[in-house]
């Protein structure tokens, strides 16, 4: 069973985990993963864990930045239930706002805000998906939580289609941003594309895209190449290395003395990937194993 990272480029029109999903059948794999979820109409990347990658995802998402790059469009004079264009349209506007006055608002936008995420979301309200609620026409009140937002820009404007970047911190819904947007403006506005360009230092230029992968297969292709080690997006973390008698005992879970400083490790016997490791007063103790 094949072990390691995929970092996808994730086609609009499926979800995360369909998307994983198709990646584990790939390697064959029967556990998969994924950091941070991109709706289904959104495209863009997701970084994929299969096997016994799986166990290292709170790490990589501990030690690296949580920034993620995002580009999206809207279309100003409507807004849907999911405040994406596959929603149904629940208001309507003749209000188009002019460049000036977009520009104009963006930096409130900027920085520390209490956004409130949509109603179609994976948030928690009284012990239930937001989204659950919402499909069976359950009328939820959502709070607003802190996300951090670096930048906001206008890029472009075609017509209606107005054209935006932004790098923001985790928990922050791009739908929303853009349901913000318009109404500082006095308008509605409903998102028609959205594509993450970054997700924690992973860029997209460095990613693979799943018909691409699935083509390489049905033609005997070395597609295997794109699977990163189990390790992968972990070098912030010092390396241990262990002698054989320190590594049987560390995999049953062993303390084992060493003269390293005290925090978290990358460990190895030689040079094979086994685990993360604690060090403090000079014991280390397994904290995940491989």
């Amino acid at each position: 069973m094949s072990s390691g990272w995929i970092i996808l480029d994730k086609p609009s029109g499926i979800s995360s985990r369909a998307a994983g999903a198709r990646v584990a059948r790939i390697f064959n794999a029967k556990t998969f993963g994924h950091i941070g979820t991109l709706d289904p109409m959104a495209s863009g990347i997701l970084p994929i864990a299969l096997g016994a990658a799986t166990k290292m995802i709170p790490f990589v998402e501990d030690v690296r930045s949580n920034i993620k790059e995002y580009e999206f469009s809207l279309q100003f004079g409507f807004e849907t239930d999911t405040l994406d264009i596959t929603g149904t349209t629940i208001r309507n506007s003749d209000v188009i706002p002019s460049r000036d006055m977009v520009l104009s608002v963006l930096p409130q936008l900027i920085g520390d805000i209490n956004q409130t995420p949509p109603a179609y979301s994976a948030v928690h309200v009284s012990g239930r998906r937001a989204y659950e609620l919402a499909r069976r026409g359950t009328d939820i009140e959502i709070p607003a939580r802190r996300v951090h937002i670096e930048c906001l820009e206008l890029i472009d404007v075609n017509e209606n289609i107005w054209h935006f970047r932004t790098r923001c911190g985790r928990g922050t819904y791009v739908r929303a941003l853009a349901r913000d947007i318009a109404y500082l403006c006095g308008a509605y506005a409903t998102v028609d594309m959205i594509r993450r360009t970054e997700s924690i230092g992973f860029q997209i230029k460095n990613a693979v895209q799943l018909d691409f992968l699935e083509n390489l297969v049905n033609n005997g292709a070395d597609f295997k190449r794109f699977l990163e080690p189990t390790d992968f997006g972990l070098g912030d973390i010092p390396v241990l290395n262990l002698d054989d008698k320190s590594v049987k005992l560390y995999k049953n879970g062993g303390f084992i003395e060493t003269d390293a400083y005290d925090g978290m490790w990358r460990v190895y016997s030689n040079s094979e990937f086994i685990g993360i490791g604690t060090v403090a007063c000079g014991i280390l103790r397994p904290t995940r194993t491989i």
